[in-house]
């Protein structure tokens, strides 16, 4: 029989439901046959108007029936998706899951389209008085819960039966790993024996494009999209701004095994460290990255080389792709030059709060099939940045452990790690 404790007499946690969209497709199976041929989600936007703009291109999801209703709607969809394809998985009611959820989601801002009915409601005076006459009068509660930080998961607390308060959470690109690593914490602790974690980002907006644009992090390569990101490459120019959701139904091992359930994975580690150098750069010499993934060996009970391969945080901005190889070789030394380590971001963009999450849906899938992901787009090599990024075409590989990180603006790092097997 297995050991249901861990190295520090912990519950061990296990992976036993897995969700994903992202621009590749809706679902694990059609979204893993994508990434491992390789195949990009970049495309041109259509959703609005892209004329003037410096980059016209997204891994935006524009193929869900709430795709043009503005980011709440997108972000609940996207998460409803993944959650339930997790849940009907891992074998549970769907209606009555039972156990605490976890969402990371992005910051909540009236949509355009909310915003114009607004404003298109009295044009007889103008400034601050007039917009807060009409929003006292306009009695429509759809613009009241898609403003509220915590409605999303509000809704999918009553869709899926869990209990207690939904958890709502934003530590910027590492938001799904954090909602992960809250799960696997609660049922550490006793509270649960099983959790919901999902990640979902479905504001991919024109705004969100300009913010991005203004702070000179997306790339321009417009012309031929499914190439704009290209990770460790040395012609990189920046992240390509997407949409997604990943879903992970966590167990306590002693619970999945007593009621047959499949284990798909055992998530061993979760550490993280804040950078408090600048609000969108990461600290020049990688300290706080450097001590995340050593958190999460140190949690999982493993050292160095016991990790099997990286799925890196790898944007494909100049700056995030040099701090995360520095921390990786300070890391794992010699290693480094030949342990596999790729990222999911050239196929399907950085999904933003959604992004740990999904990256940990391929990490635990990387293991069950034995094939590594490609870093696609790997034509031009950079000198300075030395990694088996897997370049171009998958591998395959007996996978046992895997550490995934999660490197955010305003300095929040999670990294996680995971294995095939319990100890």
């Amino acid at each position: 029989m297995a050991n249901l404790n861990d190295h520090m007499g912990r519950p061990i946690v296990a992976v036993t439901g897995i969700g994903v969209v992202t621009s590749l497709g809706v679902g694990k199976a059609d979204n893993w046959a994508a990434l491992t041929s390789g195949k990009s989600g970049i495309h041109p936007i259509t959703r609005f108007p892209v004329d003037h703009l410096n980059t016209r291109i997204s891994g935006m999801v524009d193929f869900l029936p709430s795709s043009s209703q503005g980011s709440s709607h997108l972000t609940y969809e996207l998460a409803e998706t993944a959650a339930r394809e997790a849940v009907a998985e891992a074998g549970l009611e769907s209606a009555d899951f039972g156990g605490p959820l976890f969402l990371a989601s992005p910051p909540v801002e009236l949509d355009w389209a909310d915003r114009f009915s607004l404003y298109n409601s009295d044009k007889q005076d103008a400034g601050a008085e007039r917009l807060l006459r009409v929003a006292r009068a306009l009695k429509e509660l759809d613009i009241f819960e898609t403003t509220q930080f915590g409605s999303i998961a509000d809704r999918l607390a009553d869709r899926f039966g869990t209990r207690g308060l939904p958890i709502t959470l934003s530590t910027a690109c590492a938001s799904g790993a954090t909602a992960i690593q809250l799960g696997v914490e609660a049922i550490r602790r006793g509270e649960c024996d099983k959790a919901l974690s999902i990640g979902a980002d479905g504001s991919a907006t024109a705004e969100a494009l300009i913010r991005f644009s203004l702070l000179s992090a997306l790339s321009t390569h417009n012309d031929i999209p499914e190439k704009a990101s290209k990770p460790f490459s040395k012609d990189r120019d920046g992240f390509v701004l997407a949409e997604g959701s990943g879903a992970l139904v966590l167990e306590s091992l002693e619970a999945a095994l007593a009621r047959g359930a499949t284990i798909l994975g055992i998530m061993r580690g979760c550490g993280e460290k804040a950078d408090d150098f600048h609000r969108t750069r990461s600290k020049p010499d990688g300290s706080p990255a450097i001590a995340a993934v050593r958190a999460a060996l140190a949690d999982a009970g493993l050292g160095e080389d016991e990790i099997d391969y990286v799925n890196a945080h790898g944007t494909s901005t100049p700056e995030n792709d040099k701090m995360e190889h520095l921390s990786l070789s300070t890391v794992f030394g010699e290693r480094i030059g030949s342990m596999p380590i790729s990222s999911n971001k050239s196929m399907i963009g950085h999904t933003l709060s959604a992004a740990g999450a999904v990256e940990a849906a391929f990490s635990l899938m990387t293991m069950r099939e034995s094939v590594i992901p490609p870093t696609i787009n790997y034509d031009n090599p950079d000198p300075a940045i030395v990694l088996d990024v897997v370049p171009n075409k998958k591998r395959n590989a007996e996978v046992g452990t895997v550490l995934s990180n999660s490197f955010g603006f305003g300095g929040q790092n999670t990294c996680l790690v995971m294995a095939r097997e319990p100890v």
